[in-house]
Formats: C-alpha cells, structure tokens, sequence
C-alpha cells in the first residue's frame, strides 16, 4: 500500500523471503515490501513493467550494464594520467604498501563488511564525479534548495553554479551517517538509488539539487537496509531547520520516482561495491592496510569454514 492507499509492490513468488518496512508519508502510512539481497531479481507486479533492454543498459538494475559513476570519472582518471605521464609524475599507487614474504597487509573492507570511513569517501567521490561531468542541469522543484533549503541560512545567489568541492560532499553525508549511526551497507544501497532515480526520472545530480537527492537517497536507503531504521524525525534532529512534512514530502516523491523499485540484487550490490574500490584505486584513495596477526588469520580462517 503507497501513501494514496493503492496497491504497490507485491514479490511475484511465494518463495521470495521478505521484510516490512514501515515509512511515514504526510499523513499516511506507506508500507512496502521487499525481497532480501539475493542473486535474483524478482520484478513487481504493479509497478511498470520494465523490458529486457532497459534493464540491461541501467546499472541500478543489472549487474552487467556499467556503473554511472565509473564512466563519468574516467575522463578525469585519463586526463591526470596524461598530466603524469607529461610532468614526469610517478602514479601514486607505487606507494603502496605491498605483502613481502615476512609480513602480509590486507585491509579490513570487504563486500559483506565494508570499511565505512573509506566507503563514504568513495561515494561521496562518485557523487562528486556526477555533479562535476553531468551533461545538462535537469531537475525538479522538490529537490531544489532554494524552494526547500535545508537550513535558515540565506542561499548564496549563485548556489545552482559552483560545484561543491568533494570535501564539502563528504562532510556533509559523514554528518548524516554519524549522527543516524548508518553503516557502509546503506552508503552503497544509497548510490544505487541515487543513480537509479537519475536514470528512471531522467534528471541530473547538480548544484541546485545535490543536497537533497542525496538526504533523499540516505533517508530512503536507511529505512530499508538497516535493522534499526531511521525516522524522518531524527533526520529532522540532525538537521535543526528542516521540517517533518518537508521530510515526508520529499520521500514521497523519491519513492514515486523509483516506481517504488527499491530492491537491490546481490549482484548489483557486489558491482557497486568493486566499482567503488576501482574508483578508489584511480584516484589515490587507499584502503586502511594493517599487518596480518595472529587473531585476524583466526578469524579469516573462520570466516572460510562451511
């Protein structure tokens, strides 16, 4: 049942296990239901039925098409590369840490426990990578900060021009996981939603919109991938000068936008996720590495029992 009262999203299959979720919309109580990360996809019946090919060229949806955020930085990743390899500039991967025959280095992020502080960085990367090449400037009114700012803070006149820098990205959404306790798993849930609401109502992560696509992305993703979900009211707490309506509205139009689609296969999750690392690779952003002990190669060993 959506906000209006109607029928939504129903799993085709009885044997797809499922969880509830229960999200307040204005008034209303929006209640919708998703199928656990697995490695189908199961389609819903009563939302728009997607062909075959749509699904295969969005990244949000299948595995095999690219990730937005990977193509849209591999103009910069070349043009660094041709500024390298013209300035005489060694790539700063050669400063690695790498395994010697004494001590092995692994880090500690992986595709079912990511490190969250690297995990923020590389998606607030990939955000930034969006703003920074997006191709034109299409938006809608509930996502613009000058008819719905964030805070009581005068917005600047020429706020729908400058691109944030990705510091400013970053510390933006470190506040939003912090304060509401999210984990690395939501960070990734929320760039896959934030690339599939670009792609499904066709509109570009920009300036004028930015903040409130990515509250938008965090609030829905938080409500669905975490046990202890967060409600439009603690993000309210966070945010001081935001209102719950403002809020409920906001989510509202995310979840209409998504078709209500807010599954997320495994394997667009496992994509997702080593697209992130790749990302992290092409631009110099490591991974926490630390020597292999004793009571870590115990609990690799454990963690690779049947």
């Amino acid at each position: 049942i959506n906000a209006l009262g109607e029928c939504c999203c129903l799993p085709t299959s009885k044997h797809v296990f499922t969880k509830i979720y229960v999200c307040s919309v204005s008034i209303h109580i929006s209640i919708y239901e998703m199928p656990l990360l697995s490695d189908c996809y199961h389609p819903l019946t009563c939302c728009c039925v997607f062909s075959e090919l749509a699904l295969e060229s969005n990244p949000s949806d299948h595995a095999r098409a690219s990730t937005i955020f990977l193509s849209k930085s591999q103009t910069d990743v070349r043009d660094k590369r041709k500024s390298n390899h013209i300035n005489h500039v060694s790539p700063g991967l050669l400063s690695k840490k790498y395994s010697s025959c004494s001590t092995i280095f692994i880090d500690d992020s992986t595709v079912s426990q990511p490190n969250l502080k690297s995990t923020i960085k590389c998606v607030t990367l990939a955000i930034y990578y969006h703003i920074k090449n997006r191709d034109s400037d299409r938006s809608l009114d509930i996502f613009d900060e000058k008819l719905h700012p964030l805070s009581r803070e005068p917005v600047p006149d020429d706020y729908s021009y400058i691109d944030p820098e990705h510091k400013l990205i970053y510390r933006f959404v470190r506040t939003l996981f912090s304060a509401a306790q999210l984990t690395a798993e939501c960070a990734i849930v929320t760039l896959v939603y934030l690339e599939r609401l670009l792609t499904y109502a066709e509109l570009d992560i920009c300036p004028a919109n930015w903040k409130r696509i990515v509250l938008g992305a965090i609030l829905l993703a938080s409500k669905v991938w975490d046990d202890q979900a967060v409600w439009n009211v603690d993000y309210c707490q966070i945010l001081k000068d935001i209102t719950v309506e403002d809020m409920n509205e906001m989510e509202r139009h995310f979840l209409e936008l998504l078709q209500f689609n807010i599954n997320v296969p495994a394997s667009v999750y496992a994509k997702y996720y080593f697209d992130l690392r790749q990302l992290a690779d092409d631009n110099n952003l490591s991974f926490p590495l630390e020597p292999l002990n004793n009571q870590r190669a115990q609990k690799l060993e454990v963690s690779c029992l049947p």
